[in-house]
């Protein structure tokens, strides 16, 4: 067994180094005793070859023990690595040495050690808190060596905001002293941010170097050494480092916990503009203790893995999809038909206003896009700059777009739907420079704090504009833009041009970051698919597809609807907008569907004729029953239906029309018919454990996780490294991670999500099959299929809500219950544990379709448990 001096650190780890001093500090020929943790005694009893150091800078109040996940990971892994975690002095077990020790002083301390031990490259620094200056000052003074940078929840630079609020409590000449040295009460409220809370051992092992005032004086002077401003003693420091880190050029990673009250999001995007190679993962709900609340360690020595792949240049696995068009500029059709006087879009207004629709020509469209360009580049908008814009689909919103995309700006879309605190999560992940918004997205801006210059969309009284805090209107900058020149910036086809944020559906909204190119091949993509092209006029109940109204060329109408609810469409709505453009296309999700068909009886002649009119209707967000299509083609009797299958990472990816449906029939699943023009679909086939390998497939009747590549796919994650290396983990291929199965004919079927896939001792059983099964019970709304139980022995449930509706969740009175049991014994020979009903079925809100599995398999493990039969939450 071995011998474990705290928690997780072996004995062999521990060790005493004496080094003699160079810093200011220090009178000549000082020495110092340090403690590190070192792990290259594991490593010389595996007989293994390190593949590098990794030089662990710990902050205030933690010492190297943070590093002992790092560590113990370094030294287990295939190709490991040494890891070296110091105790700066003053800190930890190192030596108390009775001085004011400065930034400057830290570096030179750091550089010392390393020359005591004689540590040559490759070195990687990691660094947290204010260990992640000094490690970077290491760096910039070892370059020779340095073979990348890691930083977690750290700052190098003020970034020109004032101190934190903690911090400056921490200075307060009446707190500092008591504070940091007297008491331990700085080092219990940093222990205390861990989220989830520290084990009871593991903070006895944070706090073991710090008992007693004596041993503290390092904390008290490590705070009173933060450059609050120009004139502190370490400012000059300060800004060297943080100067001189845009040389680096070598590879970098920051991994980060956005729910740090000192290093925020803040800090992180200054990081990113001092060093734009750098790779970014943000953990949501994690905190300033980011390597306590998630495992950092495995990521570090993946990253590590990929950027010694990326110099290896890894062959690619399969060959990506590449465009068959040649890049044409999302503004390409506007800036063309700026003499064009026929109408590019049309608001319509509340029809119980009596309004009529407001129309905007090509040329108008124009005009307004070039002067609001020229306002947004007079207030600093650039190349690169995020614009996240909080305003609902219309005229103004797609001005603000195609204003941006003239700029080479970042347009951010993260749609109310999201709710609340996903919209918030999502814009403080994106970290825009500037916030549009309407006065209620301000509202939201002012209220939960969001970055960026506001910018009001609509007007305000002087009085509101302050409370809102809008330095400008989007009317005063279309002002100040009229008649000016926009600024002829070249926008490099493969740079940035929007993040467009998921549903959240299964799980934190992510933010899919496209370029121009990709963006483009979207465009391309829908006009080869669907013919849509300059004449078309598009009835848009989603608004991606309104938005790339005027990329098409194709004259584009919102329906009066809620867009943020797809379920306040109604059929009188969506006539009137056909008939306001003559509509040649709709677009609508599945829930906006049910509710046209609830509300067509409401439909005069006009209307219907106006419906009659459409050549294409396509639907897509969850799955549609064919019946329901089957209706929808009474309303629509002209027009082709399709449902493209597709997600905010690749839309679409592939496409099958109502006739195709049936001639397919039924099967296990949902068949979503073939790929889209220029697109390739693939297979990760499942292993019997429910997850999917690195073997592509296009082979029939083999059950695995769908791959796509197309030259409209994602270029990346937003800030979300690790999703990212997952997805892209098969070079040229996106991981969906959705499930499905090619059938003899090349159509592919899905069968549900890769995390809903049930693990049961029978091997993997996916969901939507089964869930098909119990919907085909007259009495079945919506079903869904959850596994209760250990992975491995799970057990299936299904969900139910009804179409009556019930008022009490729990299980299924006996008729309804046998009836699902037998459906879907029949269909897919499966023997249901339990049958479950709820009122309402957790959904999402974009599409009001996708349901909440996830939080479905937790509820029904209680109920079947003997717990509260609450329901697991409504529509969110």
């Amino acid at each position: 067994m071995v011998a474990e001096l705290w928690p997780g650190v072996p004995a062999a780890w521990s060790r005493y180094v004496q080094v003699p001093s160079t810093a200011a500090v220090d009178r000549p020929g000082t020495v110092h005793e340090w403690h590190l943790l070192d792990n290259a005694a594991d490593l010389e009893s595996r007989g293994a070859e390190p593949a590098g150091t990794l030089l662990c800078v710990h902050g205030n109040p933690t010492w190297s023990y943070l590093w002992r996940a790092l560590a113990a990971a370094g030294s287990s892994a295939e190709k490991p690595w040494r890891v070296i975690a110091v105790d700066q002095l003053d800190m930890g077990f190192s030596a108390r040495t009775g001085t004011f020790r400065r930034l400057a002083d830290r570096i030179t301390d750091l550089g010392n050690l390393t020359s005591a031990l004689g540590l040559t490259g490759p070195v990687v620094t990691v660094g947290h808190d204010w260990g992640g200056i000094i490690s970077l000052g290491w760096a910039l003074q070892h370059q020779e060596q340095l073979a990348g940078v890691v930083l977690t929840n750290t700052a190098v630079h003020p970034a020109g905001f004032s101190l934190p609020p903690a911090l400056r409590l921490a200075l307060h000449p009446a707190v500092h002293g008591w504070g940091t040295v007297s008491t331990d009460a700085f080092i219990r409220v940093t222990h205390s941010l861990a989220q989830p809370a520290l084990a009871p051992e593991v903070r006895a092992a944070f706090a073991a170097p710090y008992r007693g005032a004596g041993r503290r004086a390092g904390v008290g002077n490590f705070v009173a050494d933060i450059p609050a401003d120009e004139t502190h003693p370490s400012y000059r420091a300060l800004e060297q480092v943080a100067e001189g880190i845009r040389r680096l050029k070598i590879p970098a990673l920051a991994l980060w916990g956005p729910k740090d009250p000192v290093f925020s999001d803040r800090y992180l995007r200054d990081l990113i503009s001092r060093m734009p190679h750098l790779d970014v993962h943000r953990f949501e709900g994690a905190g300033h203790l980011v390597g306590e609340d998630r495992d950092i360690a495995g990521p570090i020595l993946a990253w590590l893995e990929s950027v010694a792949g990326q110099a290896a240049e890894t062959p690619q696995t399969g060959t990506p999809a590449e465009s068959a068009d040649e890049f044409r500029p999302m503004l390409a059709e506007l800036l063309e038909r700026n003499e064009d006087n026929s109408p590019a879009v049309v608001d319509m207004a509340p029809a119980a206003s009596g309004k009529a629709p407001a129309v905007l020509s090509w040329a108008e469209l124009g005009t307004r896009v070039n002067a609001l360009a020229a306002g947004l580049a007079g207030i600093g908008v650039r190349p690169g700059s995020r614009v996240n814009l909080l305003v609902p689909p219309g005229s103004e919103l797609t001005t603000l777009i195609y204003a941006c995309l003239r700029l080479g700006a970042v347009v951010v879309v993260a749609d109310a739907g999201l709710g609340t605190k996903g919209l918030s999560r999502a814009i403080k992940g994106a970290g825009p420079d500037f916030i549009v918004g309407i006065e209620r997205g301000l509202t939201g801006a002012r209220l939960f704090g969001w970055p960026g210059t506001r910018v009001l969309a609509g007007e305000a009284s002087p009085a509101r504009r302050r409370l809102l805090g809008a330095a400008h209107t989007v009317a005063e900058l279309t002002a100040a833009g009229t008649g000016q020149p926009v600024p002829d910036w070249q926008v490099e086809p493969d740079a940035d041009a929007a993040v467009l944020f998921t549903s959240g559906s299964t799980g934190p909204a992510k933010g899919a970051v496209y370029t121009h190119r990709r963006l483009a091949a979207m465009r391309d993509t829908l006009r080869r698919t669907y013919n849509l092209k300059a004449g078309s006029s598009l009835v848009a109940g989603f608004a991606p597809f309104a938005l790339l109204g005027p990329a098409l060329g194709a004259t584009s109408v919102t329906p009066d609807m809620d867009v943020t609810a797809p379920r306040t469409l109604t059929a009188a709505a969506l006539a009137d907008a056909a008939a306001a453009v003559q509509a040649t296309t709709v677009f609508a999700s599945p829930a906006a569907l049910t509710n046209v068909l609830a509300t067509a009886g409401d439909l005069d002649a006009a209307q219907r004729t106006a419906l009659s009119q459409v050549d294409l209707l396509l639907s897509a967000g969850a799955p549609i029953p064919e019946a329901l299509l089957a209706r929808v083609q009474d309303l629509v009797p002209a027009a082709a239906l399709h449902t493209p299958y597709g997600m905010t990472e690749a839309l679409p990816v592939t496409d099958i029309s109502l006739e195709q449906i049936r001639k397919a029939g039924t099967g296990n699943g949902v068949c979503v018919g073939t790929a889209v023009a220029g697109a390739r679909v693939a297979l990760a086939p499942l292993s019997a454990d429910g997850t999917a390998g690195s073997e592509i497939s296009e082979a029939p009747g083999i059950t695995g996780e769908i791959l796509v590549s197309a030259p409209h796919v994602k270029d990346r994650y937003d800030r979300l490294w690790i999703t990212e290396a997952q997805s892209s983990s098969l070079p040229g291929w996106h991981r969906t991670g959705d499930v499905g199965h090619f059938d003899a004919d090349g159509r592919l079927w899905v069968e549900g999500r890769l995390g809903h896939v049930l693990t049961t001792p029978a091997g993997p059983v996916t969901p939507v099959a089964a869930e098909q099964a119990a919907e085909s019970v007259p009495a079945v709304r919506l079903a869904a299929l959850v596994g209760v139980g250990p992975a491995g022995t799970q057990v299936p449930v299904a969900v139910v809500e009804t179409a009556d509706g019930v008022r009490r969740p729990g299980p299924a009175e006996d008729s309804l219950a046998a009836g699902v049991r037998t459906a879907v014994a029949d269909r897919c020979g499966l023997d249901l544990a339990a049958v479950l009903v709820l009122p309402q079925m957790p959904t999402d809100i974009r599409h009001n379709s996708k349901i909440d599995r996830s939080a479905l398999g937790v509820w029904a493990a209680q109920v079947l448990a003997g717990g509260r039969t609450t329901a697991p939450g409504a529509r969110r």
